[in-house]
């Protein structure tokens, strides 16, 4: 890359990184104004659900990811420092000091496991030992996606960048026209058998892995407004799965599944919401902006219930597991709600700092992360 191309994408990253501050700090309430959370509900648990460890990072002060992979979960704090824990009983496996903190992570693989440092620099490791580093000239707030002996880089304006895992070299670079707003916010991106994932502006889009190559594109949302800031319709993380069936937010706009066999959108509802979605065969769960649970069914996008006893909670991307749906708050509970109606059958506490990702299963157990950095491994008995 030229001099002259770096400068223009190092503006233009900045620009877009101000504007989405921005647009946040202007969808934010005075402390007088805010709505109130809504109050706990007055519950008798109808489901058994407990803590089975504890295990903590650093503060987590970026947009983290859990990274779920064979028997082990891969985590990372604000220090820098990566883990990888075993499900069974949060034992370390394996534990890396990148030596900068993160401003996003972390994708593994099992094998490989990469994050990008506050300096704008993706760092992959092969379990404790740190393979390569390279300097990129966007900013990046996604997790890296690993897969195929490949890591997968989102950039901040929404362009895909594949490295080699093992060696660091770079295999491909994919830009579509920019859009002209992005969200300063984890972005979505996934695979499905051999093709790569990506939410770019209000599509998802299929990509060949191996050449860098568009293969489909399927629309989320259609944004529609009077200004850029109106239209802003970016897919933001997690998506969420069922076999071929993949389903994402749109930011302020809709939620929608894509069939990425088939590279079309099988259906999309409006619904303004901030955070990703999660997902089951049966059912995709997600909240609007004062935190309004909606549950479609997967397949058809009918609405099988809605629930509004979170309101105002700054509610996390929820989990769908076979028991029960899983969302964190602001305030560091877990809610547990029945699948079949929205009903809340469970609350457990973490701490007040609040929960900082979308809670994450793996088997039985469903790790949340709080922003203090302490780490609750939950099990529905």
């Amino acid at each position: 890359m030229s001099a002259r191309r770096t400068v223009r994408a190092l503006t233009r990253a900045m620009l877009l990184a101000g504007m989405a501050a921005a647009l946040g700090a202007c969808s934010l309430f005075s402390s007088s104004t805010a709505p109130k959370p809504a109050p706990l509900e007055n519950l008798t648990p109808s489901l058994q659900a407990r803590v089975a460890w504890e295990a903590r990072v650093d503060s987590v002060k970026f947009p983290l990811t859990i990274t779920a992979v064979n028997d082990r979960f891969v985590v990372g704090g604000s220090d820098g420092v990566i883990s990888a824990l075993s499900a069974n009983d949060g034992t370390t496996l394996w534990r890396v000091d990148l030596g900068k903190g993160l401003s996003a992570g972390v994708g593994s693989d099992g094998r490989f496991a990469a994050a990008v440092t506050r300096d704008n620099e993706l760092v992959v490791t092969e379990g404790d030992k740190i393979l390569w580093r390279k300097t990129l000239t966007t900013p990046v707030v996604t997790a890296p996606f690993v897969a195929g002996e490949r890591v997968f880089v989102l950039t901040l304006d929404r362009a895909v960048l594949a490295f080699d895992a093992a060696e660091g070299r770079r295999l491909w670079e994919l830009r579509r026209p920019g859009e002209p707003l992005t969200l300063q916010q984890s972005g979505a991106i996934g695979a499905y058998q051999n093709t790569l994932l990506v939410g770019q502006g209000s599509r998802l889009a299929g990509i060949d892995p191996v050449r860098g190559l568009l293969m489909w594109e399927a629309t989320v949302a259609n944004p529609r407004g009077t200004n850029e800031v109106e239209r802003l319709a970016d897919l933001v993380g997690p998506m969420a799965r069922d076999n071929d069936v993949f389903c994402a937010r749109a930011f302020q706009a809709a939620v929608a599944c894509v069939n990425a066999e088939r590279g079309n959108t099988v259906w999309t509802r409006n619904n303004a919401g901030l955070r990703g979605v999660g997902a089951d065969a049966t059912i995709v769960v997600g909240g609007d902006a004062s935190d309004r649970l909606t549950a479609w069914g997967t397949r058809t996008g009918d609405v099988v219930w809605t629930a509004d006893q979170f309101q105002n909670r700054k509610l996390s991307a929820p989990v769908v597991t076979e028991k029960s749906v899983i969302v964190g708050d602001s305030e560091g509970y877990v809610h547990f709600l029945s699948k079949d109606k929205g009903l809340t059958v469970q609350r457990l506490q973490t701490d007040s700092s609040g929960v900082a990702a979308a809670p994450v299963q793996l088997g039985g157990t469903v790790l949340v992360a709080t922003r203090s950095g302490r780490l609750f491994a939950l099990r529905q008995d």
